[in-house]
C-alpha cells in the first residue's frame, strides 16, 4: 500500500473512564491553548502582519475580486458603524439572504465587528414560495433590524411578502419596486466612528456573534447561539488538528453554503485564524453546478478540501477522465474531509488512487462529527482507514460522554464550543443538556475498536431514526443506510431505511443520475421516471441489492424490495436540507404512500432475487 502524504496534524493522547453507571468519558490530555477574544481580533493581527495577503476572492468576470486583510480590517468599521447607526443590536440583528460571496462576507464580519449578530438564511427559504413558511417563521424568532441582499431580484417576492415594509433592506445589485433599498456602496463608505470603535473594544468571548439554523428537518428551524467563545475557541481546536496549518497559510476553494454550521463557521474563519485565503466556489456537487467548480480546481489548487460525498463521486469521474486536472487538484493538497452523509467504498476508492497515480502516495480522506450546536468541529479522525465512516476521536478542550441507550451508546459533549442554548426558547434549551451540561446531539456511536476509543468511533445512527421490525428486532438505520448506498455502487446518493412494525425491510432510494445513465443509450433525453423504469437500470439495482441481502446476517440488516423515489425531496417539508443531507424520518412521514407501494405487489418495486 503505497504511503501517506506528509502532513503535520496532532499528536492525540486520549484518555477515557468508565463510570459506576455504565457512561463512558472520553477526551484528550493537556489543555487546549489560548484563543482571542473574538473572530475580529484575528482579522487585526493579519491586517498588520500580512496586510497586502488575499483573505477571500471571488469569480469577476475571467479573473478574481479580491479582498486583502488591511482592506477588510477597513471595511468592518466602516460597515460596523453603519449598522450601528441603523440601530442593529442583539435584539434586531442583521438578516442575510444572499448566497455565498465577499460582499455577504462582509456585512457578517462587520456585524460581528461591532457585536450585533447575523443570521445567514438557506437561500432556498427565500426562493421556494409557497408562503415562505421556513423564513416567515425565522424572521418572528429573531426580529430583525435590517435585511442584507446581494441581488434583490430573486429575493423580491420573499421580502414583499413576509418583510414588513418599515424593515431597512441593503443591497448590492437593483433596487425594489415597493419600497426604499439602502446601497451598498453607500455603506462601504461610511466613516468611522468611536461609538463603533466603542462597540468593537466591548465585545467579550460571550457576545453573540450569529445565529444558526438548523435544518427544520424536526419542525421549524431552531436558532442556535453562536458566541465568540464558541468560534475562537473552535478554530484554536481545529488549528490543534491541522497543525500544518500554523506553518503554512491555506489555501480553501469552497462551495458549501455559509447558513450550514461547517462551512459557515469551520471553513469561513479558517483563514482568518490561520492568515489563509479563501475562494469562493459559486459551482454546486449538482450536473450543472460541477462544471463551476471544476473551473475553479483546475484553476486555485487547494491546500484543504471539503466537499459531501456525492460532490467527491463526481469529481472522481471527472479527474479519472481528465489526469491534468487530477494532477492540480492534488498538487499541494494536505488533507481531504467529506460530510454530510456516508461516503461510498468506490468513491473512496477512487480518490485514494487518483491521489497515488497523480503523486505517489495517499493524500488524508477523512471525516468527523460535529453539530450546529458544536461550532461544529467535535472529533475528528486523523489516522488513515482502509474504509470510510471512523469519525475519530474528540478534539482538545472537548468531552465526550457516551451514554448506554439499550444496545447503543448515545453521543454527548461538554466544552467551550458548545452552544449556550437556543435564542429566546428556555425550555428548548433545557431540554438539550442533560444534568451534568453535557449537550445531547442525538447520535450513536460504536467503537471502532472494542473498549478503546483511542481508535475512534464509528457513526451508529440517529438515535430517533432506529425502530422495531414486527418482530421486535431493532433495526440501525444509520449504519444500514451507509452500507446500502455503498452496495448500490454509484445509482444512489442516499436512501431511507422502511419497515417499522413490518416484518421484513424496505427501502426508498434517493437516485444518483450519472451511474444509471451510463447504462442506458440516450439516457440524458430522458425524464427520471423514464430512466429509473428502464430494464437496464431495474436489473442492475435488483443484482445489487440481491447481492447485499445474501451477505446479510438476519432480518435487521436484510433489505428485501426497493422503491425508487423519482419525485425530488421537499426541502419545505424537511426532507432534505440546501446541503442534501436527507431526513429519513421527515421523508417517512410526508410520503405514507411510498411506503405503502413499496409494501405491495406493484410493478416498480424491486426485489431481491
Amino acid at each position: 500500500m503505497a504511503e501517506l502524504r506528509d502532513v503535520k496534524l496532532w499528536q492525540a493522547d486520549v484518555r477515557q473512564e468508565t463510570r459506576d453507571d455504565g457512561s463512558i468519558l472520553v477526551w484528550q490530555a493537556g489543555e487546549l491553548g489560548p484563543y482571542p477574544r473574538c473572530i475580529s481580533e484575528r482579522i487585526a493581527h493579519w491586517a498588520e502582519v500580512t496586510p497586502e495577503q488575499t483573505w477571500m476572492a471571488e469569480r469577476d468576470g475571467d479573473g478574481w475580486r479580491r479582498v486583502s486583510y488591511a482592506e477588510l480590517a477597513d471595511l468592518v468599521l466602516r460597515v460596523g458603524s453603519k449598522f450601528l447607526q441603523m440601530g442593529l443590536s442583539s435584539d434586531r440583528p442583521l438578516l442575510i439572504l444572499s448566497g455565498n460571496g465577499v460582499d455577504h462576507a462582509i456585512a457578517a464580519l462587520s456585524a460581528q465587528h461591532v457585536g450585533i449578530p447575523s443570521a445567514a438564511i438557506a437561500p432556498a427559504y427565500s426562493l421556494s414560495g409557497g408562503g415562505f413558511p421556513k423564513l416567515r417563521d425565522i424572521v418572528g424568532q429573531i426580529t430583525p433590524g435590517a435585511i442584507f441582499v446581494d441581488d434583490t431580484g430573486p429575493f423580491a417576492p420573499a421580502i414583499t411578502e413576509v418583510i414588513a415594509p418599515d424593515l431597512p433592506v441593503i443591497a448590492v445589485r437593483r433596487q425594489l419596486d415597493d419600497r426604499t433599498v439602502t446601497e451598498w456602496t453607500d455603506v462601504l463608505s461610511t466613516e468611522p466612528t468611536d461609538a463603533a470603535r466603542d462597540a468593537a473594544a466591548a465585545v467579550n468571548h460571550d457576545t453573540v456573534a450569529k445565529f444558526l439554523f438548523t435544518s427544520g428537518t424536526t419542525g421549524s428551524p431552531k436558532a442556535v447561539i453562536q458566541t465568540q467563545r464558541m468560534l475562537c475557541s473552535n478554530m484554536e481546536m481545529v488549528l490543534d488538528c491541522y497543525a500544518f496549518m500554523r506553518d503554512e497559510p491555506p489555501v480553501f476553494v469552497d462551495w458549501a453554503p455559509w447558513n450550514h454550521v461547517a462551512s459557515g463557521n469551520k471553513v469561513f474563519n479558517l483563514p482568518i485564524y490561520t492568515g489563509g485565503t479563501y475562494y469562493v466556489d459559486h459551482g454546486r456537487p449538482t450536473p450543472q453546478g460541477l462544471r463551476e467548480t471544476i473551473r475553479n480546481l483546475k484553476e486555485v489548487a487547494p491546500t484543504w478540501y471539503f466537499n459531501v460525498p456525492v460532490g467527491y463521486e463526481a469529481l472522481v469521474r471527472e479527474m479519472e477522465a481528465d489526469p491534468d486536472f487530477a494532477a492540480t487538484f492534488f498538487s499541494r493538497l494536505r488533507l481531504m474531509m467529506y460530510a454530510g452523509a456516508g461516503m461510498a467504498g468506490h468513491t473512496w476508492n477512487g480518490l485514494n488512487d487518483l491521489s497515488v497515480k497523480t503523486t505517489g502516495a495517499r493524500t488524508l480522506l477523512a471525516t468527523g462529527l460535529g453539530a450546529t450546536e458544536t461550532a461544529p468541529f467535535a472529533l475528528k479522525c486523523t489516522e488513515h482507514q482502509d474504509q470510510p465512516g471512523n469519525i475519530g476521536i474528540p478534539a482538545k478542550g472537548i468531552t465526550v460522554k457516551l451514554v448506554p441507550l439499550g444496545d447503543k451508546l448515545e453521543i454527548r459533549i461538554k466544552g467551550p464550543n458548545v452552544t449556550p442554548g437556543y435564542w429566546r426558547n428556555p425550555k428548548l434549551t433545557a431540554d438539550a443538556f442533560d444534568d451534568e451540561g453535557y449537550y445531547k446531539l442525538g447520535d450513536a456511536v460504536r467503537f471502532a475498536v472494542p473498549g478503546d476509543a483511542s481508535k475512534g468511533f464509528y457513526f451508529d445512527g440517529r438515535v430517533a431514526e432506529n425502530f422495531k421490525l414486527a418482530t421486535g428486532t431493532w433495526v440501525a438505520v444509520g449504519a444500514l443506510r451507509a452500507t446500502l448506498v455503498d452496495a448500490l455502487g454509484g445509482l444512489a446518493r442516499d436512501a431511507v431505511i422502511a419497515g417499522e412494525d413490518e416484518n421484513e425491510l424496505g427501502a426508498l432510494i434517493v437516485p444518483s443520475r450519472a451511474a444509471a445513465e451510463a447504462m442506458v443509450p440516450n439516457a440524458a433525453d430522458m425524464d427520471d421516471a423514464e430512466l429509473w423504469d428502464h430494464p437496464e437500470v431495474r436489473a442492475a439495482l435488483r443484482e445489487r441489492l440481491s447481492a447485499l441481502a445474501a451477505k446479510a446476517t438476519g432480518s435487521s440488516n436484510r433489505i428485501t424490495r426497493a422503491l425508487v423515489l423519482t419525485e425530488p425531496l421537499d426541502l419545505n417539508a424537511g426532507e432534505v436540507t440546501d446541503k442534501g443531507s436527507v431526513n429519513q424520518r421527515a421523508v417517512l412521514n410526508n410520503r405514507p404512500e411510498a411506503v405503502a407501494a413499496l409494501y405491495g405487489d406493484g410493478a416498480a418495486v424491486i426485489r431481491t432475487e
